[in-house]
């Protein structure tokens, strides 16, 4: 049996999302240390796009120097990387360099270009302008860490059907592909992912499990009961080795659990009671965080990676996403002072857990050709088999 990888995602609780234009290095290095000290040996970061790629045509040296700083930090910390390429979706936001702006509304969330919230969408991803960039983005990035001690595997998005669903399965194909190509070219020998999440079982966005599983080393699932309607509760911490179980079953390759977690109740957020309907307490924050490591880990997972590191500072909550995204404020592990909330205990408990072997699917009676056919439909079916299942 092999170690059960054990994380987080990463943004300093001082500057969430402007890590890379509110700098601070030895920050996000005592942050790590918390990390490795509590058990954890891998943190996930984000490469926030308009900070890497302002223009199309290149890509910013200064945040690739700060790239290899942070990678530096985490090898001096004891974590390994995951860096997440880009980003993206992040928060309930969509943050876009200008460049890559199309012409139609914002639909479901909100784009923030430039410290300012405009309403406009993405260009489509597939077109060659857009496509070439994102490979360069790709290039440098791998060329930045290749043979890092501290890297351990390259994502190529954040829930990347937010912001941009391919018009056809196969220019899907053609991207993943396009990314890979670029990565590898740069870093051939470090594995790649990709960020999906419990929406992309939900609907057919046409880059699932299967095909990610084409270009990936390994699968990656996000899944959080609060956001699924079909889930038993909140914290029904069922639902995420079910979504991981799934997720193998449809791409046929290992899953590493990328992002779960519980927001909790923050009694000095005035505006907690406005979303009080996705918080838990701290103590129950800890129990169906703890259930779930240990049912991912039975469910033969690579490993876990919380959402997230820390609570935000209240300085920043008034700053997009975090001045409609409430529950964001109060993800973390930690709270914003660095004080361990009771899960930290949980984690610490379960740092030497050990990878089961991968379990069987008798419970799923559905050939994989057809889930797609009615994928809601399918996956509410599925779950009710898994839960009653002997």
């Amino acid at each position: 049996m092999s170690r059960f990888a054990l994380g987080v995602n990463y943004w300093p609780a001082s500057s969430a999302m402007r890590m890379w234009q509110r700098f601070d290095g030895a920050e996000i290095e005592e942050d790590f240390r918390r990390c490795a000290r509590a058990g954890c040996d891998t943190v996930r970061i984000f490469l926030l796009w308009e900070d890497f790629q302002p223009q199309p045509s290149s890509v910013a040296e200064g945040t690739l120097t700060k790239l290899r700083e942070v990678a530096d930090r985490a090898a001096r910390a004891g974590v390994g990387l995951i860096p997440t390429l880009f980003t993206g979706h992040m928060s309930g936001v969509n943050w876009y360099p200008a460049w890559a702006l199309g012409g139609e509304p914002a639909r479901r969330f909100r784009t923030l270009t430039g410290g300012s919230i405009v309403d406009r969408a993405t260009r489509d991803w597939a077109e060659q302008p857009v496509l070439d960039a994102q490979a360069l983005l790709a290039r440098e990035a791998g060329r930045t860490l290749a043979g890092h001690p501290a890297l351990r595997m390259w994502d190529l998005g954040n829930e990347n059907s937010n912001c941009w669903v391919p018009r056809t399965r196969e220019d899907g194909r053609r991207w993943l592909a396009a990314m890979a190509d670029a990565i590898r070219a740069a870093d051939p020998t470090t594995p790649i992912t990709i960020g999906l999440h419990a929406e992309d079982l939900e609907e057919d966005r046409r880059i699932g499990p299967a095909e990610a599983a084409e270009v990936c080393d390994v699968l990656c699932m996000h899944g959080y009961p609060m956001n699924l309607r079909w889930a038993r509760s909140k914290d029904d911490d069922r639902v995420l080795p079910f979504l991981a179980s799934v997720t193998r079953w449809l791409g046929g390759k290992d899953v590493l659990f990328e992002e779960f977690g519980a927001p909790t109740n923050d009694m000095h957020d005035p505006d907690a009671a406005r979303v009080a309907d996705m918080l838990l307490e701290e103590a129950d924050g800890a129990r169906y965080t703890a259930q779930a490591i240990d049912g991912l880990a039975a469910a033969g997972c690579t490993g876990a990676l919380l959402w997230c590191y820390a609570d935000y500072a209240r300085s920043i909550w008034r700053e997009p996403p975090l001045d409609t995204a409430i529950h964001e404020r109060h993800f973390g592990l930690w709270r914003a002072d660095g004080a361990p909330k009771p899960v930290v205990a949980e984690l610490v408990r379960r740092r030497q857990t050990q990878r089961s072997p991968v379990p069987t699917v008798a419970w799923i009676d559905l050939p994989r050709a057809d889930f797609f056919d009615r994928p809601l439909a399918n996956l509410v079916q599925l779950y009710e088999a898994y839960r009653t299942r002997p």
